[in-house]
């Protein structure tokens, strides 16, 4: 029963990851498809899947990348990987927040700019 326990399909685990990947991927162009996302803060998302998706398919490939990171332990280099995605992902948000922010500040000043023509021409 303990054999049993400690045995671990890698394929089936390959599997599940290639799954998981697939869905995120398609959940993506859902999105992009239902206009829930526009196409350009979709790129990174759709980025961020394909290499799931790759190292879900070459599992070799994590080894790798963990050789040339330094990483002893393969699968310590996922969390490498999630946590640069999350990073560039956190950066990106950060641009357009700032956009937003700006082109508010502008709509703002444009706004108080109609206001106080339309006062002037009410009072005339």
């Amino acid at each position: 029963m303990n054999e049993q326990l400690l045995h671990v399909d890698i394929h089936r685990i390959q599997y599940l990851s290639i799954i998981g990947s697939l869905i995120l991927l398609a959940f993506i162009l859902i999105l992009i498809r239902n206009k829930k996302i526009k196409e350009e803060y979709s790129l990174l998302w759709l980025i961020v899947s394909l290499v799931f998706l790759f190292f879900s398919i070459w599992r070799d490939a994590l080894d790798y990348l963990a050789h040339l990171a330094g990483i002893a332990y393969a699968p310590a280099a996922i969390f490498l990987i999630f946590f640069i995605a999350v990073f560039m992902i956190l950066v990106q948000f950060s641009i357009i927040i700032s956009k937003l922010s700006e082109q508010n500040k502008r709509l703002i000043q444009e706004i108080g700019l109609l206001k106080m023509e339309l006062n002037r021409l009410k009072e005339k």
